[in-house]
C-alpha cells in the first residue's frame, strides 16, 4: 500500500499524462488498493485502451519512485455515468477517504455487484 502522500502525487500525475494523451480525466482519488476516476472517454480512445495507457503509465511511474516492485492487478470496472449524475459520483470519488472509514472497498464492491446484478 501507499502512503497518503504519494497517492496525492501519483493523483496528479495521473492528471497530467491524462491531458497529454487526450483523456478527460474530470477527477481521480487514489485509494491505497483502488483508484477512482471519473473520465469523459474520447470517441477516439476505447474503454480498454484509455485504463491499458493509465495502468501502464501510472506503473512505471510508481516504480521509478520507489524501492519494489508494483503493478496494478489485472481487470478494471467500467460505469457510465447520466449528465444529471455528475455531480452526486465526484462527490463520491472526493469524500473516498472519509467513505471508507465507514466501509471498506470489499465491503462496497460485494454490494455493488449484488445491487446491480453483475456477474
Amino acid at each position: 500500500l501507499i502512503d497518503k502522500e504519494f497517492r496525492k502525487e501519483l493523483s496528479s500525475h495521473l492528471k497530467t499524462y491524462s491531458r497529454e494523451k487526450g483523456i478527460f480525466l474530470k477527477q481521480n482519488y487514489v485509494n491505497p488498493e483502488h483508484v477512482h476516476a471519473l473520465i469523459n472517454l474520447p470517441t477516439k480512445i476505447s474503454i480498454e485502451e484509455t485504463m491499458r495507457l493509465l495502468k501502464g503509465e501510472s506503473s512505471h511511474w510508481v516504480n521509478e519512485r520507489i524501492n519494489f516492485k508494483f503493478q496494478w492487478r489485472r481487470g478494471y470496472g467500467a460505469f457510465s455515468v447520466s449528465e444529471s449524475q455528475i455531480s452526486k459520483v465526484v462527490n463520491y470519488i472526493v469524500n473516498q477517504e472519509k467513505h471508507h472509514t465507514k466501509k471498506s472497498f470489499e465491503d462496497e464492491y460485494k454490494e455493488f455487484i449484488k445491487l446491480y446484478n453483475i456477474l
